[in-house]
């Protein structure tokens, strides 16, 4: 087990791969996540800074122990988030941030266990620097069916794409929107200029 190489599953999971400039219909199977939930604009809410400061934590304290006690290691997945609104204009023209809620949230294997994710709630926090610890949890998505693009460039420039997806692929399949808009964020925004950044889009459906 020791001598397994380090599993990637942005590369094994076909759902975490996409192309800009093109919207894609694709099937996500269930996995779970370590999850802080929030609200407000991710620019100045403090909640969000908090809930970052708590998930990368934990997500390598988890891949260390499964690494080294579990014989199993792999690369620690980006971050993700779900966001809505009462008014989801807010996400395509009005993009009024203070009015968004959001699940920001980092994929955990399925073999790392609620008393994995406890045991490494205690070794975070007996190290400080985490605040949301006592809301973070591990939870199962089953998003399922599910329309997604890749865009490059800024955040804020999201809104055309958004649009398209919403207004334009989504009736002209016969689909409808059923779960939360979903982001998963392929670069680091402290790392990388705006117009770099490289985004999965990702709306689930259901045929109408």
């Amino acid at each position: 087990m020791g001598g397994e190489s380090k599993i990637d599953f942005k590369r094994e999971i076909h759902s975490y791969k996409a192309r800009a400039g093109q919207l894609e219909l694709v099937t996500v199977p269930p996995l779970q996540f370590l999850m802080v939930d929030g609200h407000g604009d991710p620019n100045t809410a403090q909640s969000y800074t908090d809930a970052l400061s708590t998930l990368y934590p934990v997500a390598y304290t988890l891949k260390f122990f499964s690494k080294k006690e579990l014989g199993r290691d792999y690369a620690v997945m980006p971050l993700e988030g779900l966001w809505w609104s009462e008014d989801m204009a807010s996400f395509t023209s009005s993009r009024d941030k203070s009015r968004w809620d959001w699940i920001m949230m980092i994929m955990a294997p399925d073999w790392i266990t609620p008393e994995h994710v406890d045991a490494a709630r205690e070794t975070v926090a007996g190290k400080g620097g985490a605040p949301a610890l006592d809301s973070l949890r591990l939870e199962s998505l089953d998003e399922g069916l599910a329309v997604q693009t890749l865009h490059v460039g800024p955040y804020d420039a999201e809104g055309p794409v958004l649009e398209e997806m919403h207004h334009g692929y989504i009736p002209e399949n016969s689909l409808r929107m059923t779960g939360k808009h979903h982001e998963i964020y392929l670069s680091d925004a402290r790392r990388t200029a705006p117009e770099k950044l490289k985004t999965i889009l990702r709306q689930p459906v259901a045929r109408d």
